[in-house]
């Protein structure tokens, strides 16, 4: 049998879907995006686009260099940001993610990393960064989650916040 060259191109849709799946979507987004309209159409499917977890390892293999930010925010972003329903983010690049295109139909936050002080801000009126954003580009959005570093979980009703969510943050 001679060898034969077979390139994931040659794939059929359903075969390189199975092995997409496999991968964490960032990955899959961020590699194949814009390498031809097939592979768009393919990635873009509601499986990569409609939770997305842009945070660092171990959840990817992605470590997220401004580069990567960049490429996320000006490529990628653009070409999914309306079918994203809950996307979560580290804190560190937040704000980056959330500021570079409206997603319409996004219902959920999750907040990864986030420090005792910035959740406090965020949160308590102070600062209310987000509750702002959220007003404005998320109309679909209820809920916010918080992830302290030891994985607490917290969510709230952004139609009817609260005035003071966090008394004591460990």
């Amino acid at each position: 049998m001679e060898d034969s060259l077979i390139q994931l191109n040659d794939l059929p849709d359903e075969i390189l879907m199975m092995v997409l799946k496999k991968l964490h979507s960032c990955d899959v987004l961020y590699s194949l995006i814009g390498v031809n309209k097939r592979l768009d159409t393919i990635v873009q499917d509601s499986f990569f686009t409609a939770y997305l977890t842009l945070t660092v390892p171990p959840y990817g293999f992605l470590n997220f260099t401004d580069p990567i930010l960049d490429r996320f925010c000006s490529k990628i972003l653009p070409k999914i940001h309306h079918k994203i329903g809950w996307i979560n983010v580290e804190s560190s690049s937040m704000e980056r993610f959330l500021r570079s295109k409206n997603y319409p139909n996004l219902y959920g936050l999750g907040l990864c990393h986030l420090a005792s002080e910035t959740a406090r801000d965020l949160f308590t009126g102070k600062i209310f960064v987000l509750w702002k954003l959220f007003n404005s580009k998320f109309p679909k959005s209820n809920f916010i989650t918080y992830h302290s570093s030891t994985n607490e979980s917290l969510r709230t009703d952004l139609n009817n916040p609260p005035r003071k969510l966090f008394v004591i943050l460990s």
